[in-house]
């Protein structure tokens, strides 16, 4: 279940407004022109790694990473402003399912309207299907049944698109959320809801009809299991998205940053913001999947997107929007940075043993314990 305590930082509506005001950048299907030609993935690395300005900056980039790593576990639960933020954001709670779904139900609308199946590059027409899900998912009606025939639906296409469609595999990670965490409020189904719970009403005569919600209360699937799933999915998704997307197919990624002129923002070679870009999101796939700094990962991904996004068959600016609207990937973000790792997560004894082992080399007394959910 959701928890209440209040070291559970709900940062997923900021860490949404950050990603919606400007365009998606976790893939490059969205907003390059099909066909073209670029370097061998040999040729890319050799370009990269032969330069000792690259080097200099990987080398700088990971012992920045060390010292805030270490920053973080000596003084980051410290900080006022940490538990100001944790403390003011924890009343959002009631609308992580709410958040789930804007996540999914929108990129999902504009996947219909633009008549591709899930990702850009499968052009299956299953608008109807689509647009359906979408507005059920975005009303919250019937919204744990939608997020199944979207699970279902997704898989369905999935054998037949294979591996393509895994490029959008984020989906199952906001489908496999809804159908745990619930529609959330405001939605239609809590509304329903309130009026089979409620005597004398109309609807209250359907109190014994078995929900899905039932359903997996019977089978022990809890709503704290939503960040395993979503942690899953979404860090099987962005590291497959950093090898495949970028170093296995540099020549597409090379023309977002050509599109963008990216080496104005930042004067370095366009090899090294494409092997940048692809290495991020390889490390940060890794660390949500396993769930060591899960808050801090997600919370950095919503900040890592930069201008670009997939690759477009025929780079419509308005799919762009729809992405930018929807925010899937930020939304998944979200409830990361919303509940934490959750179960399973490896970081639990060995952050403990860091921490401790800093006090004790500077003479602090161990911090109390607290539950393994408020730490992310």
């Amino acid at each position: 279940m959701i928890s209440s305590h209040p070291r559970h930082a709900l940062m997923a509506p900021l860490l949404v407004a950050v990603v919606a005001s400007r365009p998606v950048a976790a893939h490059v299907d969205y907003v390059t022109e099909g066909g073209g030609s670029g370097p061998s993935v040999a040729d890319f690395l050799v370009t990269v790694l032969s330069d000792p300005l690259n080097l200099a900056l990987l080398a700088a980039g990971s012992a920045g990473v060390a010292v805030a790593t270490f920053g973080w576990l000596r003084y980051g639960d410290h900080l006022m402003d940490v538990t100001v933020t944790r403390r003011t954001l924890r009343s959002y709670q009631p609308y992580l399912g709410w958040l789930l779904r804007l996540a999914v139900g929108l990129p999902l609308m504009g996947a219909g309207f633009g008549g591709y199946f899930f990702s850009p590059v499968v052009s299956v027409e299953a608008r109807l299907v689509q647009v359906t899900l979408a507005f059920l998912l975005l009303f919250g009606l019937g919204t744990r049944l939608a997020a199944l025939a979207g699970i279902l639906t997704y898989l369905s296409g999935l054998t037949t698109h294979f591996p393509t469609l895994l490029l959008s595999s984020e989906y199952l990670a906001g489908f496999f959320g809804i159908l745990v965490v619930g529609p959330g409020q405001p939605s239609a189904d809590l509304l329903l809801r309130r009026l089979i719970l409620t005597d004398g009403t109309i609807m209250s005569r359907f109190r014994d009809v078995t929900t899905v919600s039932d359903l997996l209360s019977r089978l022990g699937i809890e709503k704290s299991a939503a960040p395993l799933l979503i942690r899953v999915f979404l860090g099987l998704n962005f590291a497959y998205l950093g090898v495949t997307e970028k170093w296995l197919d540099p020549g597409r990624a090379l023309q977002v940053v050509e599109k963008y002129d990216l080496t104005a923002v930042a004067p370095i070679s366009p090899e090294m913001w494409v092997f940048g870009a692809g290495l991020g999101e390889l490390a940060r796939g890794p660390l949500i999947l396993s769930g060591p700094f899960t808050r801090r990962a997600a919370g950095a991904g919503c900040l890592y997107r930069r201008p670009g996004g997939r690759r477009r068959r025929d780079a419509r600016g308005a799919d762009g929007v729809w992405r930018a609207v929807g925010g899937r990937l930020a939304g998944r973000d979200g409830v990361d940075a919303v509940r934490g790792a959750g179960r399973k997560a490896t970081r639990r004894r060995g952050r403990r043993r860091a921490v401790d082992g800093l006090r004790d080399r500077d003479g602090h007394p161990r911090r109390r314990r607290r539950r393994a959910t408020d730490r992310g």
